[in-house]
């Protein structure tokens, strides 16, 4: 996979002329952005998946959700459906795409809206009765047709942008420069323990004059099912399966894995089928299962009702997170539109 991806380098090249010139075009105002009269915040990344997009969606949620009339926007990936969607009562990950539908099951206060389309979404947003008065977009940062007023650019540590290349030989959906356009930068994924000094590093390497924070993946001290909970200590030293269907579901296996276990990996947002359900619960046998958040709408099915868990993550800022959180406040509170 590395050769051909090496062997793939002209068309890396080819494809960073593409999208430089996408760019250049918005940037000249040649090909239009719209602004809307509220804030909007877009949270996203210049590689391909994995860098956390979600756990930092729900800290903005619960950062701001207690103060303002919160909407999410994201195009809805791999849904069945098409078009504007705002969820109710009738939804499901299907109609919405698992990352959609898992913040209207936790956060019932705010609108959960999908549209690949993010101007006619946000401008569907607006006119609904219960207008909001924050959006946040869920995995805009290259959906240039929407100049949003505040953006939030997420890399991982240990695969930092500015250290990859152009798909398809790299990760990147446009060049590193695009991180210019960025108000602040998350480092996603660091080590709990990360030193100063290492931080400082990466700060150096990113090389951009903006905020830089350095968030973590907390977990929860249970993981769940829709009837009861289980102690995480106890979950680890029992044998289980572990199923995940994630970009990057390594960190999640290694924090519960155990010598007995099972381990089950499916591409990114996949979608089970019936066939591999009974298989899972056929390797499960008496065993709990354990999947993580985003997989757990998907596997929610009768088949695994009475073994099947998921294990909750949080995004946690390992320093200076009041500084962040004011950051974001203080451009919702005195913003009346993108500025």
């Amino acid at each position: 996979m590395i050769l051909l991806r090496k062997l793939l380098f002209p068309f890396a090249i080819l494809y960073g002329l593409v999208t430089s010139l996408r760019n250049y075009l918005y940037d000249k105002g040649i090909l239009k952005s719209y602004s809307f009269d509220i804030p909007v915040i877009a949270v996203g990344n210049l590689s391909v998946g994995g860098t956390g997009k979600t756990p930092q969606i729900e800290y903005l949620i619960r950062l701001l959700s207690p103060k303002y009339k919160v909407a999410t926007l994201s195009r809805g990936y791999k849904r069945k459906s098409e078009g504007f969607i705002l969820a109710d009562s009738t939804s499901n990950a299907e109609l919405l795409g698992d990352e959609p539908f898992q913040y209207y099951q936790k956060f019932p206060q705010i609108q959960v809206a999908v549209d690949a389309d993010r101007r006619n979404g946000i401008t569907q947003l607006l006119n609904q009765k219960d207008r909001p008065e924050v959006i946040l977009l869920d995995d805009a940062y290259q959906h240039r047709k929407v100049k949003a007023g505040f953006y939030i650019l997420l890399t991982s540590y240990g695969d930092l942008f500015c250290d990859d290349w152009m798909l398809p030989t790299g990760n990147l959906r446009e060049s590193r420069s695009g991180a210019k356009r960025a108000n602040m930068i998350i480092v996603t994924k660091c080590p709990p323990t990360i030193s100063q000094l290492a931080q400082e590093k990466i700060e150096k390497q990113l090389g951009l004059n903006v905020p830089i924070f350095f968030s973590c993946i907390d977990y929860d001290d249970k993981a769940y099912n829709t009837t009861s909970s289980l102690e995480v200590s106890a979950v680890k030293s029992q044998a289980k399966v572990l199923v995940a269907g994630i970009a990057k579901p390594k960190p999640f296996f290694e924090y519960l894995q155990s010598d007995n276990d099972d381990i089950m990996v499916f591409s990114d947002h996949h979608d089970f089928s019936e066939s591999e359900i009974l298989n899972i619960k056929n390797k499960a046998n008496d065993k709990i299962v354990i999947t993580t958040e985003k997989d757990f709408v998907r596997l929610k099915t009768e088949i695994l009702k009475e073994q099947l868990y998921y294990l909750p993550i949080k995004s946690k800022f390992v320093n200076n997170s009041e500084t962040f959180d004011q950051i974001i406040l203080n451009y919702v509170g005195t913003c009346s539109g993108n500025c």
